[in-house]
């Protein structure tokens, strides 16, 4: 079973972006420039930074971003091992910033802070 036909959404997808562009040729442009500006050092490396954008994808629930990056990642080389650490990254921190954020709500509750044990 596979959820999404990927390869036709990146597709599909293209068009879209490709007419918002004509509509809108300045925004694309300027979308375009920092998206280049991204890779303009090099440190990083073609296969670093799509596995990056990968655990970015995953955050933003953005299907366009996992389309496309994830087809970017394997073309640098990703294995899978390599896109499965990745989206544990993205997991873990996802997590980590639900709990500081349940952190939060426990401030806006007002709920009384834990006790310290007293020394036996």
């Amino acid at each position: 079973m596979t959820m999404k036909d990927w390869t036709g959404y990146r597709k599909e997808l293209g068009l879209a972006v490709g007419k918002l562009g004509e509509l809108n040729p300045e925004m694309m442009q300027a979308y375009r420039a920092l998206a280049k500006a991204g890779k303009q050092t090099g440190n990083l490396g073609e296969k670093v930074r799509e596995l990056i954008a990968l655990g970015v994808a995953v955050s933003t629930r953005c299907d366009g971003c996992i389309a496309v990056h994830t087809a970017g990642a394997r073309k640098a080389g990703a294995t899978d091992g390599e896109i499965a650490e990745a989206l544990g990254v993205a997991i873990a921190v996802n997590a980590g910033a639900a709990l500081v954020y349940s952190a939060r709500v426990i401030e806006a509750a007002d709920l009384p802070a834990p006790q310290a044990k007293a020394a036996p």
